[in-house]
């Protein structure tokens, strides 16, 4: 079956953007054009492909046309710059990551590799359990994230643990915790998360001390730099990535020094790859590997 390039990039663009109207601004079109190129393609493959809500989302089968399309993408642009050398062609891939990964040893150990490769990166940052359900919807052609099982026509390779550790400053720990971490204490004292979606501190304080999400204030920082300042300046106390803590704690203070919080990443993309991401792939699995602790 022929696909219209003009209705699959519709298609995209409607829930890349999550709206119509959004879409049109994108294309250069009007959103009734968008429209009726999306019920045409809807037409002829004899399914809905679009969930018109707001935002617009991909149906299942929506989903299953955007990972072919995202493929396909990525075999031509590996075509066109085999077929022509000389010109530059870069590689545009789509990667959902979580905060921390981009926040610490991402950049460093790949920035040569993406440079070497010729490839455009487009991140998507979602917390790392919500990471795989990007590359299920066809809005990321690889991801790193917690979810150990390979979803159908694709890996998943471990990179090892993320060490977290349970962060205050010194002076936080003076103001809530004089006595220690305690339960009682624990219901007053404001925590510092990433995002609504951002379980790591909620998990803790669960099994710890059996206290539930709501059961304490909490302030939600996103971005690893910002959520680590917002600790250091006193706010409250969070999960830590242990890579960003060095050598030392800088005025910090452990809270729970026996009980770190590991969670353990993986790499998943597609088993059929082009050369130039099959290469990233295993330039992604190599620098995590030399990063992370092992753990598995």
């Amino acid at each position: 079956m022929n696909l219209d390039p003009k209705q699959t990039e519709a298609l995209r663009a409607v829930v890349e953007t999550g709206s119509f109207e959004q879409a049109a601004q994108r294309l250069h079109l009007t959103a009734s054009a968008v429209s009726q190129r999306v019920r045409a393609l809807e037409s002829k493959l004899g399914n809905p492909l679009v969930v018109r809500s707001r935002p617009a989302r991909a149906t299942p089968v929506g989903q299953r046309l955007l990972q072919y399309l995202r493929r396909v993408m990525q075999l031509e642009a590996d075509l066109a710059t085999d077929l022509a050398v000389e010109n530059y062609s870069p590689l545009s891939l789509t990667i959902a990551l979580n905060a921390d990964t981009l926040g610490t040893w991402f950049f460093p150990a790949l920035a040569q590799a993406l440079v070497n490769e010729e490839v455009l990166i487009d991140l998507t940052v979602e917390d790392q359990d919500y990471t795989y359900a990007l590359l299920e919807s066809g809005m990321a052609i690889g991801c790193i994230g917690s979810e150990e099982k390979p979803m159908k026509g694709c890996f998943a390779e471990p990179l090892g643990v993320m060490r977290y550790r349970l962060i205050a400053s010194k002076s936080f720990c003076a103001r809530w915790f004089a006595q220690g971490l305690n339960r009682n204490d624990a219901r007053r004292a404001p925590v510092v998360a990433y995002s609504h979606k951002d379980t790591l501190q909620a998990s803790f304080l669960e099994t710890r001390f059996g206290l539930l999400a709501d059961a304490y204030p909490c302030h939600y920082v996103p971005g690893t730099e910002p959520h680590l300042a917002a600790i250091r300046h006193g706010l409250g106390y969070g999960m830590v990535p242990e890579l960003l803590l060095g050598n030392g704690l800088e005025g910090l203070v452990d809270l729970a020094p026996d009980f770190p919080c590991d969670v353990r990443l993986f790499w998943h993309s597609w088993k059929v790859q082009s050369p130039r991401m099959e290469a990233l792939s295993q330039q992604i699995i190599g620098a995590a590997r030399s990063v992370l602790g092992h753990g598995f």
